[in-house]
């Protein structure tokens, strides 16, 4: 993962069906086996491909609870105002983000 980015801007939304829809810029290349990697504190790992994965820091203590409560988390890369590309990605929790990196 030499391609690892720290997020400066990112979103992440939830509808009343509990859903989460997580939006960030734009990467180059698509994902090949995206996995999100959390471990329920403040930072997470989008795993997009082996060249490709943006840690997403500092999430609010609100949208903890609800992403660690998910299977799958929808990510929309947008460019400007437009939806660039969306796709499922897995949820893996893990007991220590850290220990992994």
């Amino acid at each position: 993962m030499d391609n690892t980015e720290q997020e400066g801007r990112y979103d992440i939304l939830q509808n009343e069906a509990g859903e989460i829809l997580i939006v960030i810029k734009q990467r180059r290349g698509g994902p090949e086996n995206p996995r999100f990697v959390y471990d329920g504190g403040e930072r997470a790992l989008l795993y997009r491909s082996r060249e490709s994965a943006v840690f997403l820091n500092s999430i609010a203590a609100g949208a903890r609870s609800p992403l660690k409560a998910v299977d799958e988390v929808l990510v929309a890369e947008i460019d400007g105002d437009e939806v660039a590309r969306e796709y499922m990605v897995p949820v893996r929790i893990v007991r220590s983000l850290s220990a992994l990196l």
